[in-house]
């Protein structure tokens, strides 16, 4: 099946023209597209057309099986099904300046963070464009009555964006695309663990996207501990290809640090990570650890994560503790995936 969410509106005519010879015709369907309907919803088109485009294809390729919403602090945690039975995850995030969406990019993830659910089982496959966009196309319906839409999105759910090149670059353009989601790229946020060559070839794609280490430790002693990708690139080259994508876009670079008691947070580690940054346009966004049963890592307490913080603005390096969402939820990376798939056994 054709999945019309992953195509350009180019790519989209292309597949109209058998079936409709008329030229506004992938006007009206991009529209419908935009909007997250399916190709039965799509009403200003014929009957006939309908029934041949869905004999062939699909508009959005993913569904919402369920949705939990935090009654702390209003974050909605979305669990999506795919046509092949595979389940991923989305969090939407309510702010003052607009409501963001947190989507995966794979099915589960193969880089093995210590402290990541997500990893837990590996990858099973990479999201096509059109899965990606269809979180996006999903959540907007989710809260279209209350005439909110996705204002902001962060590639920080389940799978490692860099590992599926070629599927995040035309979702990023389609995102932006006048034609679907006309979401400005300076409202999207992309995580990587630190692949190297990948974070040097995306700073050459022209896209102004935020980019977001996950770094996690201020050496390559403690970050191969933490995360198997540190055994392939050094920390040095990882905060280099950094550099290098803040010289070329004139984006600042984010640093993502999990605090993890007894392993990266003591204020020598603070130090060092200062050093480590030094000199580069930078934000470090401190994580207080979620519990992940599967795992032996705890948080630090809040006195000691402040006292992180503190040690940073004192050495000049911006820093800020991230406000934890969605606890109550399963918010984090991977968690209500894991939870579902245990239920599903």
């Amino acid at each position: 099946m054709v999945e019309l969410l992953s195509l350009t509106q180019s790519e989209l005519r292309e597949f109209l023209a058998p079936l409709d010879k008329s030229a506004f015709r992938a006007r009206q369907v991009g529209e419908w597209l935009s909007r997250g309907r399916q190709i039965p919803e799509m009403t200003n088109l014929q009957a006939k057309l309908r029934e041949q485009m869905s004999e062939i294809a699909v508009a959005n390729p993913v569904s919402v099986r369920e949705v939990r919403r935090s009654e702390v602090d209003d974050t909605e945690k979305f669990l999506y099904a795919l046509p092949d039975g595979n389940i991923i995850e989305g969090v939407l995030m309510r702010y003052h300046h607009g409501d963001t969406l947190c989507l995966s990019t794979q099915v589960g993830c193969r880089m093995g963070c210590r402290f990541c659910a997500s990893t837990i089982g590996g990858c099973a496959r990479n999201l096509s464009p059109g899965e990606m966009l269809g979180q996006v196309a999903c959540a907007n319906r989710h809260i279209e009555a209350d005439g909110r839409k996705v204002h902001n999105v962060v590639l920080m759910g389940s799978g490692e964006p860099l590992d599926n090149y070629e599927n995040t670059v035309k979702f990023l353009r389609l995102l932006n695309a006048p034609e679907r989601m006309n979401l400005s790229l300076r409202n999207v946020s992309l995580s990587t663990c630190g692949l190297v060559p990948q974070m040097r070839r995306f700073a050459g794609e022209g896209l102004p996207v935020t980019l977001s280490v996950s770094l996690h430790a201020p050496n390559d002693e403690i970050r191969r501990k933490l995360m198997p990708i540190a055994n392939a690139y050094p920390i040095a080259e990882v905060v280099s290809a950094a550099r290098e994508y803040v010289e070329k876009t004139g984006r600042r670079a984010i640093f993502e640090y999990a605090l993890v008691r007894g392993m990266n947070c003591e204020l020598r580690h603070a130090d060092e990570l200062a050093q480590l940054l030094r000199g580069l346009q930078c934000h470090v966004n401190l994580i207080p650890l979620n519990g992940v049963r599967e795992r032996e890592l705890m948080p630090p307490g809040r006195r000691e994560a402040e006292a992180f913080l503190n040690r940073l603005e004192l050495r000049h390096i911006s820093a800020t503790i991230r406000r934890e969402m969605g606890a109550d939820i399963e918010g984090a990376c991977g968690q209500l995936r894991r939870s579902a798939l245990d239920k599903d056994r």
